[in-house]
């Protein structure tokens, strides 16, 4: 049975290592597991170069995060650590407490001592920490030495820190994994993006969101390193439009350079685009390319056309979707037949909806509303922003007396809430708010119900009734 110090006393032997670190270097290996964490945060801070190399060969806990001590990155502190690493990794036995199998250096907003505290002596970590080669798919299902990283790749260069990593781990093949799983990028000149992806297991990542405003020639040079990515489960794509040097008779060769690398991602379930608008008479496209069943579509404020509506409404990916958002897509002159087949494919498992700002009118709501009625999983619908009458709006109300699992719904004022110049009437739309409350009430009890107007031309906000009216700023 183990003992555990008095913490005065821990406090004082931390206090006396870190103003000797010789002494520090040589009893590492005979300190309590308690000193570790509070001991190696403050080396590192202070920039203790050999005591962070030596404590990492003693670590002894299967899981340093160091990315949560890398928040103003420090060239020699992490080569020192790195320095450690290599040490176990060349070691036929390991010091004696040393369990050391996970370097984690991604941004996480824990607190070092806390990602690592225990409640017993012995300090177990939480299976949350335990990151193994388990659920890695570019380990090939063996056990290396793992060193767990995400790219953001934000600035015209790579930082020091993060380009000798990726040269530390390129070197070292064979011995240790590097693993990624989030690629963000946000500024980088594709060519130094390309030299980045050259140095990472493409394998291994995910997740990527690209949000600078790219061409659609330079997301065709990014394509070749999105279809090595076949654990690829969810892309983000912001403001891409489609090249001014491209003739339009072969913008589709080109859009097919970047749609057919999906043909060899079996695990792509989510898809993020906003102010896209190069796939616009495409989107078929993309869509015959997918190897998977969808679970989130979200395109907002993007072009697409009524012939790209129906190609999705009859996609046999769609038909698992969890979430549909189209906010801010104009669809005042749509045929509301396609968007009617595209909630009945989904009606079994939509869960969120958001049709806000897609300038519906009346008579598309009614056509669409047997459909949304089916919708038995919907927990979240965003509807603000449309052209929508009171007697409209009850009727879409009532046709909601069967979706049971609705927990916030956001809709719009009645048009009648407005003079005929576009002015909102405070009077009427509380009068109106209401009414169209009470009639909710009296089909069923809902949570979170808001009637929001258009936003206000001058600030921006919308106005909205819940229980009472909310004024705007102005």
């Amino acid at each position: 049975m183990s003992i555990r110090a008095p913490p005065r006393l821990l406090e004082l032997a931390r206090q006396r290592l870190l103003r000797d670190q010789a002494l520090a270097i040589s009893t590492v290996e005979e300190l309590p597991g308690e000193l570790f964490p509070t001991l190696f945060m403050e080396a590192f801070s202070r920039r203790r170069c050999e005591t962070l190399k030596t404590m990492v060969q003693a670590w002894p806990f299967t899981h340093l995060p160091l990315g949560s001590l890398m928040k103003s990155p420090h060239l020699e502190s992490l080569k020192s650590v790195l320095e450690g690493v290599d040490v176990l990794l060349t070691q036929e036995v390991r010091p004696r407490q040393s369990k050391l199998q996970v370097l984690d250096l991604r941004n996480v907003d824990e607190n070092f001592c806390d990602v690592l505290s225990g409640a017993t002596a012995s300090f177990p970590e939480a299976p949350s920490q335990k990151q193994t080669a388990d659920n890695c798919p570019g380990t090939g299902g063996q056990q290396p030495f793992m060193v767990f990283i995400d790219l953001c790749l934000k600035n015209r260069t790579l930082d020091e820190c993060l380009t000798h990593l990726l040269e530390w781990g390129k070197q070292r093949k064979g011995l240790l994994h590097v693993c990624c799983k989030e690629l963000q990028v946000f500024g980088m000149p594709i060519h130094s993006i390309i030299e980045v992806l050259n140095m990472v297991e493409l394998d291994c990542i995910q997740e990527v969101e690209v949000c600078c405003p790219w061409e659609l020639s330079i997301l065709v040079k990014f394509a070749p390193y999105l279809g090595q990515m076949r654990n690829l489960r969810k892309l983000v794509l912001f403001n891409i439009h489609a090249s001014a040097c491209i003739p339009p008779d072969n913008k589709g060769q080109f859009i097919a350079r970047f749609t057919s690398r999906f043909l060899k991602l079996d695990y792509f379930q989510n898809l993020f685009m906003h102010s896209v608008s190069f796939l616009e008479g495409h989107l078929d496209q993309l869509l015959r390319c997918l190897q998977a069943p969808l679970e989130t579509v979200v395109m907002t404020e993007c072009l697409l056309s009524e012939s790209d509506l129906k190609h999705l409404s009859w996609c046999p990916s769609i038909r698992q979707l969890k979430e549909l958002d189209l906010r801010g897509i104009t669809l005042t002159h749509f045929s509301p037949e396609p968007l009617a087949v595209l909630l009945e494919q989904a009606e079994a498992t939509l869960q969120t909806l958001d049709l806000e700002d897609c300038g519906i009118v009346d008579s598309q709501l009614s056509a669409i509303l047997p459909a949304l009625s089916r919708c038995s999983q919907l927990s979240t619908f965003s509807f603000c922003g449309n052209l929508i009458s009171m007697a409209a709006l009850e009727n879409l109300l009532r046709h909601t007396v069967g979706l049971s699992k609705l927990s916030l719904e956001l809709y719009p004022a009645p048009l009648e809430s407005y003079d005929t110049e576009g002015a909102l009437c405070w009077g009427r739309f509380a009068e109106l708010g209401a009414e169209l409350m009470k009639t909710l009430r009296d089909l069923r009890q809902p949570k979170i119900i808001v009637f929001c107007t258009v936003p206000c031309p001058r600030c921006g906000i919308r106005a909205s009734y819940d229980l009472e009216p909310s004024h705007c700023l102005c």
